[in-house]
């Protein structure tokens, strides 16, 4: 399994090399206010604008990855007590979890 990822990392390493290598002739890149940067290779630009893709994408899915984070931290303290409460002797009162007195709101 390893001999086949490695030969797909080879495989798109070298299509994206053979693309780097065929797209070195320079543009001008426009931005604002009339201000031009001039001679860039295309493939910087290419590059640049994948990079800044990645950043947002990372950036918008991550309050979402943080919620599912903070509820499986929740979920585990909560099998934990579980187990402890389970491990109890029968004549032992169980405690009482904050969460069961007053729930938590959802997210």
């Amino acid at each position: 399994m390893r001999f086949v990822i490695w030969a797909v990392r080879l495989v798109v390493f070298v299509l994206v090399l053979l693309f780097a290598l065929k797209n070195t002739e320079p543009v001008d890149v426009g931005l604002y206010a009339d201000h031009v940067i001039r001679a860039v290779p295309l493939i910087v630009v290419m590059l640049v604008a994948f990079a800044v893709g990645a950043v947002f994408a990372v950036l918008v899915v991550m309050p979402a990855s943080m919620r599912r984070r903070r509820e499986v931290a929740r979920l585990r303290r909560e099998v934990v007590r579980l187990q402890e409460a389970s491990a109890r002797r029968p004549g032992e009162e169980a405690p009482v979890a904050p969460e069961a007195i007053a729930p938590l709101a959802p997210l």
